[in-house]
């Protein structure tokens, strides 16, 4: 993957879709969660026409504040899970990333009242609707050794949401795919809170 990469969502759209572009443009994937589903259901595709999926997200249980979202390759082989820590994530996001049973990165909220003014602010009558122009959370995708190895910083736009993924360091290969599906994940959780 080229970075940064673009990670683009209509925000009034009944099924979450997302696409992901690098740094050229071309197309990453294209992420297509299912709707109306209690538990959450996540495909990633390899082109917009939903023919070629890569990896699926499958949540552990049915709507929880720390469920565990596992990911899978298209063949069903595993990759790792991410787990949202719900009590702590009230005020600010905290994602913890298994390589299997054990926890080697995390993702947490870098300044949580940007987030706050955001979704406040969006529920001003007819300002609101810039909300997404004036306050821009950030995430640091972070080892446990407290190396930062990613940086997801949402951009202004209106009408949809855009954010910006960074790669601060290297990472083998299977780290990169875990921290990469983990923000999308992280992304369709959090949209809803600003």
């Amino acid at each position: 993957m080229q970075y940064p990469l673009q990670l683009k969502f209509k925000v009034l759209a009944i099924a979450h879709q997302l696409s992901v572009t690098d740094a050229t443009g071309a197309l990453v994937c294209y992420v297509k969660q299912k709707a109306f589903k209690l538990k959450e259901d996540v495909t990633v595709f390899a082109d917009k026409e939903q023919t070629q999926p890569l990896y699926t997200i499958k949540a552990d249980r049915v709507i929880d504040w720390n469920a565990k979202y596992a990911f899978a390759t298209a063949a069903g082989a595993p990759l790792g899970m991410v787990q949202r820590q719900g009590t702590r994530s009230l005020f600010k996001a905290h994602y913890d990333i298994y390589d299997g049973a054990e926890i080697d990165m995390t993702i947490h909220e870098e300044n949580p009242w940007a987030k706050f003014f955001d979704a406040l602010f969006g529920e001003l009558p007819v300002v609101g609707v810039f909300s997404g122009y004036v306050f821009n959370p950030k995430y640091a995708v972070t080892r446990t050794d407290g190396t930062q190895v990613m940086r997801v910083t949402k951009r202004p736009a209106m009408l949809e949401g855009k954010f910006e993924i960074e790669k601060l360091a290297e990472m083998s290969e299977q780290e990169e795919i875990r921290a990469f599906l983990s923000v999308i994940m992280m992304v369709l959780l959090e949209r809803m809170r600003g």
